[in-house]
């Protein structure tokens, strides 16, 4: 391939709109456009790239047994709402609608699909009748919508983007993790192939969101920009996201515990940290904070110590509710019969009370007493606290104690390019995919889901592979193995040469570009370093005078001036290494 005869419109700078070094990159060495807020073009070499990871991962999935079909975009809303997440998901959903203006006729509107499992589900129920036709596992590598208010930072947040989505369907649930096992290594190969080290890449317990599901595990990569946090022992094998992750907690010492309550006066206390001031001098520790949300529309109480953040990925999770935010303070005042910061649980019925594991068997511990500029001291929490549920709803912190070993916490900013599960049987319950066992009896299949975020895995190795100069693509994904800077097209000794290293290359199944184009050479470099093919190699009158020509590792900036034989064996073994 020759630089001219496709398309590669470098950058010097970066967009406006560019905030991550994925982002900048995929515009700046021409691999990309930006069509709308959320959508983009690829363009040649961004293409060739993306196309390398589809097929990383499809080989992958085949090796593992998996069976590719391909499923609409276009789905019933009929079907979603039959499913059991469609109030959930309908707030992420495009719908489809004529341009002309008119509607649907009844049942027959249609939503693009930002997941597929409603689908897959379907074709099941009229497809699988028998446990001889079980175990199966589908997927799809398909395009997909959601509807993303803010879309940011490329392809890490997109309104359209590209995903493999996998579905099995076992007799039992001993079959499923089996599925998820295979699924598992599976995906510890795709990511390891497009160049994540095990120091980038994570496998980590996860929460099953809307998806639902038993075991959940997501894939992710260490990087400054990730939206997700993941905390990770340095001494065991535990790394849990942190809207699951836990830790083991020292036993604070309570004193006695006093007979009653006592209710003392707090004014112009509205915080935790107000009440630790003097006069007061309450430690965070030994406070009761409680927090209000609204849960389906219903009010909550929830329960923390003073100390600790509410995870509210944890609460939503506890609560099994679909919509979830915080309560406004028009709504607590007639709930509470006080404002925030003199809220407390004593006494209260009528409502559920989600309380902190931290907090069981505390007391001596101090609460809002529901009146305006008072409090309550003495508070023997599951003596003087009707809780509902008990559950683990707090953020892990930094140097808290590994649960597994006790060793200190690391939390580190994370990338998910893939997430895992087991659904159990909630959507074959739902929409009918049932098979009859060796008795005739009746039995829902037991799903398992598997995703991957194939355009977003592109932009995760540009995240992780780039230096000041560019992009440093690993081999495998790269879009060209070796660019040859030719530095002067007219001169007929080195364009020679350099047709002959790009044939010879291309021969033993090198992918190779050369830049033919009349720049000066050190646009050319510039432009080499920025794209970041893995290997350049350049021929000009003065290498080619000392008997050779340049070989330059982009990784590591090793030079060689070998002679052009040399150099095409050297860099057919780097590639093929």
């Amino acid at each position: 391939m020759k630089w001219n005869q496709t398309h590669i419109p470098t950058l010097k700078e970066s967009p406006a709109e560019a905030e991550i070094p994925s982002h900048k990159l995929m515009l700046r060495a021409g691999l990309m456009r930006k069509l709308a807020g959320g959508i983009y073009t690829f363009l040649p070499l961004g293409l060739r790239a993306y196309e390398k990871v589809e097929r990383i991962v499809r080989e992958e999935m085949n090796r593992a047994g998996a069976i590719e079909i391909r499923m609409p975009a276009l789905q019933p809303k009929e079907l979603w709402q039959r499913g059991p997440r469609w109030d959930a998901a309908q707030r992420v959903m495009f719908a489809a609608s004529p341009a002309d203006g008119s509607k649907f006729a009844p049942g027959g509107e249609l939503v693009l699909g930002p997941t597929h499992e409603e689908v897959i589900t379907s074709l099941a129920a009229d497809e699988i009748h028998s446990y001889r036709q079980l175990p199966k596992n589908f997927y799809q590598i398909q395009t997909k919508f959601r509807n993303e208010i803010r879309p940011r930072f490329g392809l890490m947040r997109a309104k359209e983007f590209v995903m493999k989505d996998g579905y099995s369907f076992d007799a039992t649930e001993d079959g499923a993790v089996k599925s998820y096992e295979a699924m598992r290594a599976a995906y510890q190969r795709v990511f390891e192939r497009c160049g994540f080290g095990t120091q980038q890449l994570k496998c980590v317990w996860a929460d099953s969101g809307v998806m639902g599901g038993k075991y959940s595990q997501e894939f992710m990569v260490t990087a400054e920009c990730g939206e997700n946090e993941i905390a990770f022992c340095e001494k065991c094998s535990y790394v849990a996201n942190v809207e699951k992750a836990q830790s083991k907690l020292a036993r604070l010492e309570d004193g006695e515990a006093p007979a009653n309550v006592g209710k003392f006066p707090t004014p112009g206390v509205k915080t935790i940290e107000d009440l630790t001031k003097p006069p007061f001098l309450v430690a965070a520790d030994r406070q009761v904070k409680t927090l209000i949300f609204i849960a389906d529309s219903k009010p909550v109480l929830v329960l923390m110590r003073g100390d600790h953040p509410l995870n509210e990925v944890k609460l939503a999770a506890a609560t099994g509710a679909i919509e979830f935010r915080a309560a406004r303070e028009d709504e607590i005042v007639p709930l509470m019969g006080a404002r925030p910061g003199s809220l407390g649980a004593v006494g209260k019925s009528g409502v559920p009370i989600y309380a902190d594991e931290a907090l069981r068997g505390r007391f001596n511990m101090v609460t809002g007493a529901n009146e305006d500029g008072f409090h309550l001291r003495g508070v023997c929490v599951e003596r003087d606290i009707k809780v509902t549920k008990w559950a683990d709803l707090r953020s892990v912190a930094a140097g808290e104690p590994c649960p597994e070993c006790a060793a200190p916490l690391r939390i580190q900013r994370a990338i998910e390019l893939g997430h895992i599960f087991i659904l159990g049987t909630k959507y074959s319950e739902k929409l009918g995919a049932n098979y009859l066992d060796e008795k005739g009896q009746s039995h829902p299949c037991v799903m398992g889901c598997y995703g991957i975020g194939v355009t977003r895995t592109l932009a995760a190795v540009i995240e992780c592979f780039n230096d000041k100069d560019g992009i440093v693509w690993p081999m495998a994904v790269a879009p060209f193995h070796v660019c040859i800077s030719l530095l002067d097209p007219a001169k007929e000794a080195s364009a020679k040469i350099a047709q002959e290293i790009h044939d010879a290359l291309e021969r033993e199944g090198v992918e190779v570009i050369l830049d033919d184009r009349d720049e000066r050479p050190g646009f050319k470099f510039k432009d080499a370093d920025l794209i970041g093919f893995p290997i350049r190699v350049t021929i000009g009158e003065k290498s080619l005078a000392k008997g050779g020509v340049e070989v330059k590792q982009r990784a590591t900036g090793e030079m060689k001036l070998l002679p052009p034989a040399e150099a095409v064996k050297e860099i057919v073994a780097a590639v093929r290494r």
